[in-house]
């Protein structure tokens, strides 16, 4: 282990690289190393904190995400307020505005502006004591505002020191918390695939990012940031022109808008807002407008402001991309993973652009939150490329002829029942691998490494298997010949043959395996596994009662009943029988020989490459013997198998004093 001193030195030098790489990628959107060389290095400042813990420092980019929620939003006055902006719905309303700057400031010449779009985000305000990040703040009334500097730390685009010299010893900077169309489609995806509840759209998940009290939330979320403007600050001005801040800003390490421009006059104010308009659906981010500021901060200064507004910006709002129509149905789509959701079908009607038909209502919280009926008049709004959404039922509209959404008792698709656990938003087909709307999805888990590992049987051939209905269940997949394998695009006699015999070696498995596979709802590996450890064997589980299912540690009794009701579904269950009939088996003494092996209760980790297995099968060997298998060493780690190229783990549980096993030694302990 490296000397304190050495390692201070290399900290040192590892957080000014990692500024360095965050400031070229984020501010100049100029990266100069690829992102396994950036987490390489994060990687190594993290190690040398966790081993001299003294280091740590609260603006090392290792202190992002702090370990424990605040148990409440404290108040944040604001130095200067955080004012709003007056709207101008129209090109004669912004010329209206220009005219009056230029009266304000008795000025017959076109006057500079700044322009920039306005963001569809939240607004914050950033507070740096001698360039380091020490407060965050929502606007709130414009007065006070929220303190969320626990979640703001977790923008990886926010420095947490300022870059470069010159900065004020105090200073406050004002910008905009959002969430790229790429990142919030994303996110949705993954919950989705989650089985968890999905983000309403863009602006609110932003906002509701920040403003969870766990950082961990708002670290999982996508969350970006522009700077435009100064707050309160120390040592005397720091430009001329708002179009000059912007720059300094930049070079401070505060990410700007790159669509920010310097214009003359209104006449360029509004060819600025008509490009924009032109690009808009094509920017990463959701805008509803433009902003135009008079450049010279001394005429800002003249032309003050009036109420709560400055006179010296204003926001050219686009059209509105909303527009009132008529539910004429809803009906419910059922996703990969099973979960309804209910999408409306509508008056056709020309919103943003497109004729919109069709618009989603996300689930059934949200149907029962705005009350939307079969039959009522709503707005529909359309932002870019995401999907339409009703915003809101327009009430006095109503008929008594408006019908009230039903969530249907059995899918659509298969017509297996349909479940929607209380106090959950998601309902779900619980058909699984006999749905057609999930059967592609299900047998790519079924595939997957950690259930039955076929090697070589990807997502393109499953999709080809499924269309041409040679598969319809998993246990289809154990009577496919290589001739038959052969004939399908891309896939050759060898290829045929080597995928064929990778199915046949994968009827031989775990019943961990078995039963995570089966994709039974909330069934993850550490369940799947507690219950083949519990149970012995698969007939024993399909007999329990769920109150016996229910003993199985940390099963409670709502996966308890998923579990039993799967099993006992005659189509799951005809499945489940056809699988064993196709050869599919396992070890049947698990049970019995973990109680007699040195491992039996013992909490493991494997580090390095073994040269007699697979770090899957000695995983899966060790599970059948009652170890527990992780993936980090602790004072509560047993053993340390260690292989060849063995790295930190090792390190680690030889300076914890963890007893390690040569793979030699784990071989022999295996045998008895």
């Amino acid at each position: 282990m490296a000397s304190e001193a050495a390692a201070r030195a290399r900290v040192i030098k590892l957080r000014a690289e990692i500024e360095r790489h965050n400031y070229r990628y984020y501010v100049l959107d100029d990266p100069e190393v690829p992102d396994a060389e950036y987490d390489r290095l994060l990687g190594e400042l993290k190690k040398l904190e966790e081993d001299f813990p003294a280091l740590v420092t609260a603006d090392s980019p290792t202190q992002r995400v702090g370990g424990e929620a605040v148990k409440a939003f404290g108040e944040v006055v604001h130095r200067l307020p955080m004012l709003s902006l007056d709207n101008a719905l129209s090109e004669e309303e912004a010329r209206a505005f220009d005219r009056r700057v230029r009266e304000r400031l008795g000025c017959d010449a076109a006057v500079a502006y700044s322009a920039e779009p306005k963001l569809d985000g939240l607004a914050v305000s950033l507070r740096y004591v001698k360039g380091r990040f020490v407060q965050g703040a929502t606007r709130g009334d414009g007065t006070t505002g929220e303190d969320v500097t626990h979640s703001i730390r977790t923008i990886k685009a926010v420095p947490l020191r300022l870059a470069g010299k010159g900065y004020p010893r105090l200073l406050e900077v004002r910008g905009e918390v959002f969430m790229p169309l790429a990142g919030f489609r994303r996110f949705n995806a993954e919950a989705e695939a989650r089985g968890e509840k999905t983000l309403v759209n863009p602006r609110n998940a932003a906002a509701g990012s920040l403003r969870q009290l766990d950082p961990r939330v708002a670290a999982a979320r996508p969350l970006e940031i522009f700077f435009y403007g100064l707050g309160a600050t120390e040592d005397g001005p720091i430009a001329d022109r708002h179009s000059e801040l912007l720059s300094q800003l930049r070079a401070w390490g505060l990410r700007t808008c790159p669509e920010a421009r310097a214009v003359e006059g209104i006449d360029g104010c509004l060819e600025y807002f008509r490009d924009i308009g032109t690009r808009r659906d094509r920017l990463a981010y959701q805008i509803d407008g433009v902003v135009y500021k008079v450049d010279s901060l001394a005429d800002q200064l003249a032309l003050g402001f009036v109420s709560r507004a400055p006179r010296w910006a204003i926001a050219h709002k686009f059209p509105a991309q909303e527009e009132m129509t008529v539910v004429r149905d809803v009906e419910f789509q059922v996703g990969r993973t099973g979960a309804l959701t209910p999408v409306a079908r509508l008056e056709p009607v020309f919103v943003g652009g497109v004729t919109v038909s069709n618009a989603t209502l996300h689930n059934m919280d949200e149907v029962e939150r705005k009350d939307v009926r079969i039959g009522d008049t709503v707005i529909v709004r359309r932002a870019g490329d995401v999907i339409p959404e009703i915003v809101r039922v327009v009430p006095e509209r109503r008929t008594g002829h408006a019908r009230k959404v039903k969530l249907p008792a059995t899918c659509p698709v298969c017509d297996s029942p349909v479940e929607r656990v209380e106090g959950e938003a998601v309902a779900r087909c619980t058909g699984g691998f006999i749905c057609a709307a999930q059967r592609k999805e299900a047998l790519r888990h079924f595939a997957s490494r950690r259930a039955f590992d076929i090697q070589g049987l990807g997502v393109e051939l499953i999709d080809q298997l499924v269309d041409t209905k040679l598969v319809k269940t998993p246990a289809d997949l154990f009577r496919l010949e290589a001739g038959t394998l052969s004939q399908l695009e891309r896939m050759g006699e060898k290829s045929a043959e080597k995928l064929s015999a990778a199915i046949a070696r994968s009827r031989r498995t775990t019943l961990a395996r078995f039963l995570y596979a089966l994709g039974i709802p909330d069934v993850g590996e550490a369940t799947a596994l507690a219950l083949a450890q519990h149970f012995g064997d698969l007939e024993a589980l399909r007999d329990a009662s769920e109150e016996l299912i229910d003993e199985v540690p940390d099963i409670g009794p709502v996966i308890a009943h998923s579990i039993h009701q799967f099993l006992h579904q005659a189509r799951h269950a005809a499945v489940i029988d056809d699988l064993m009939a196709a050869g599919v088996s396992w070890p049947k003494a698990e049970r019995a020989r973990a109680r007699g092996s040195p491992f039996a209760g013992k909490t493991v980790v494997l580090t390095g490459t073994l040269a007699a297995m697979s770090r899957d099968a000695a995983t899966d060997k060790l599970i059948a013997l009652g170890a527990k298998v992780t993936g980090s060493v602790s004072r509560k780690t047993d053993y340390v198998i260690a292989g060849d190229d063995s790295g930190s783990k090792l390190q680690k549980a030889q300076a914890l004093g963890v007893r390690v096993l040569a793979e030699r030694e784990f071989l022999v302990l295996l045998d008895r």
